[in-house]
């Protein structure tokens, strides 16, 4: 099978990141999987006319596309002319290009947050018209329509992350090469459901913390950053925690709180993203399924049973009580 991916209007993070799979590395392992690119912008030798008629021969049906991999939000602007952003060399908006392209691929592949809903490119006052491939934010319709469908009978696939894990995307191509991929595998926002069944809390080392609602103040403390933070790793979707950036890394492994990138409008919570709004003094996010009562109930109980070891290190920037030797019978 084969890959066209394009490249609009981002950072390149995601690319960045696809290049940091190990293990195999991203070529060895789409390879193995059957799995070439037809041309990419920033891996790809190929530029200009030769680009230009590898385009016009798939819209023209010349040229088969299995996989339309679209990295950055779609500029609708100015005036829904797409004009911001011209495919170079072409004399055509990337909007054209994508809503061109689009229906001729038997798969399309939204890959990171601002191809999948606008992401940061679409955050302000948005100039550009900046939207998703099929979504505008939480809303169905981008740079193409609602009802679309590929040729797969599939919406487009919103490989959501900023930037996206280098194993969403190759799991994601992986899935689709092995005929696996199906409605049945995309969540209610169209994510694939391998990664976004899972939320960002699930194997986070502040764990503990949480539990007893033993809370940091500022980012060098080891506590729990729900509480005064900003963390919404209870409530984001993703797989962070369990299969790690970098073979290890991730936000809050890291000591930085989740911002809840893999979803719509993650770019303008309101609030700076490390602060946790409140009312009442009660956090306003709350853990996904958690009634507020039995939140509040829960709290109070875990902070009145929080051991001193764990209310000490919470506060700390490294752990100063260490757990406790097991005593022994005689």
């Amino acid at each position: 099978m084969n890959i066209l991916w394009l490249q609009s209007a981002g950072c390149g993070g995601c690319t960045m990141s696809l290049l940091c799979a190990e293990d195999p590395n991203v070529f060895a392992l789409l390879d193995g999987a059957g799995l070439k690119f037809l041309w990419h912008p920033s891996l790809s030798e190929a530029t200009g006319a030769p680009v230009r008629r590898m385009l016009e021969a798939i819209e023209a049906g010349e040229q088969a596309l299995d996989i339309l991999c679209i990295e950055g939000s779609i500029v609708r602007g100015p005036g829904g002319t797409g004009k911001f952003h011209m495919l170079s060399g072409t004399g055509r908006s990337m909007l054209d290009w994508v809503q061109s392209l689009a229906p001729k691929a038997e798969h399309v592949v939204a890959v990171g947050t601002c191809a999948t809903y606008g992401g940061v490119t679409s955050a302000g006052e948005n100039p550009a018209d900046a939207v998703g491939v099929q979504y505008d934010g939480s809303l169905p319709g981008g740079a193409l329509p609602a009802e679309f469908t590929s040729r797969s009978g599939l919406p487009v696939i919103n490989v959501a992350g900023c930037p996206t894990h280098p194993d969403w995307v190759t799991e994601t191509l992986m899935l689709i090469a092995a005929g696996e991929m199906h409605a049945g595998a995309l969540d209610g926002l169209a994510r694939p459901r391998f990664y976004a069944d899972n939320l960002v809390h699930h194997a986070c080392p502040k764990n503990e913390f949480y539990e007893y609602k033993a809370s940091a103040t500022h980012l060098s403390e080891m506590g729990c950053m729900m509480e005064h933070l900003g963390c919404i790793g209870t409530q984001a979707v993703g797989d962070c925690n369990i299969r790690g950036w970098n073979g290890e890394g991730s936000c809050t492994r890291a000591g930085y709180p989740c911002i809840n990138c893999t979803a719509p409008e993650f770019e303008e919570p309101g609030h700076g993203f490390t602060e946790t709004p409140k009312f009442a003094g009660i956090p306003v996010g709350l853990p996904s399924d958690m009634p507020k009562a039995w939140f509040m109930a829960l709290a109070s109980l875990s902070k009145a049973a929080t051991p001193n070891r764990i209310a000490r290190n919470a506060v700390a920037d490294r752990i100063e009580v260490p757990p406790s030797l097991k005593k022994t019978k005689t």
